[in-house]
């Protein structure tokens, strides 16, 4: 099979395995997925749902995350980890949507990457999941099945990232990323993958290795 047709099947099997293809973070707008993100980092997503609607309600708006002091930010945010770093980040994220973009979330990658503590990762997942773009999301779950299917033999997030945009449909791109990280945690997983349960056990590379 070419790395296209792998892609094809893996979207389909996902699909059928996954029919609610959404995403974990908890979130109402635009900006609370941006700030979402960013606290994920080296975070669960269930430790980050608990986290954010007392910090939202603090902060409903951007405007009020623009005018937050920092300090007060950590104290929301201080089980995340990294949380000095993440909440500068968050209110100067507030502070430049606020005055370089009129308040709105940009819709494309180039103005987004220009907002602090945003990468790649959280960019495409707001193309994706807000503006329903074709994006893709790389995390260590689309990084470790990614290759194992030998869909791609890198481990550069942003490599990978165009290496599957030529293999995924533009339509199925951004779902195909959400299942990839529920298969991750449910039967892909990175010690012991599950490969006797695995719908793609007979298409992949690695079904078996240990």
């Amino acid at each position: 099979m070419t790395k296209k047709e792998i892609a094809a099947a893996a979207v389909q099997a996902l699909k059928e395995l996954y029919p609610d293809a959404v995403c974990s973070l908890e979130y109402s707008d635009p900006f609370q997925l941006l700030v979402a993100v960013r606290l994920s980092a080296q975070c669960t997503d269930a430790r980050v749902n608990l986290v954010t609607p007392a910090l939202f309600e603090r902060y409903k708006t951007i405007s009020d995350m623009a005018a937050a002091d920092v300090a007060e930010v950590e104290k929301y945010i201080y089980s995340c980890g990294f949380y000095k770093s993440k909440a500068k980040s968050i209110v100067a994220a507030a502070q430049k949507i606020l005055g370089d973009f009129g308040g709105r979330v940009p819709d494309n990658m180039e103005e987004l990457l220009t907002v602090p503590g945003v990468g790649r990762k959280t960019a495409n997942l707001i193309l994706g999941d807000v503006y329903s773009k074709p994006a893709v999301v790389v995390d260590t779950h689309c990084i470790r099945i990614s290759n194992r299917l030998g869909l791609v033999k890198e481990k550069d997030p942003k490599k990978i990232e165009f290496q599957l945009k030529k293999l995924l449909e533009p339509s199925e791109s951004s779902d195909f990323c959400h299942r990839i990280v529920l298969f991750g945690r449910d039967i892909c997983t990175a010690r012991s993958p599950r490969c006797g349960e695995c719908p793609l056990a007979g298409v992949c590379k690695r079904a078996g290795v240990k």
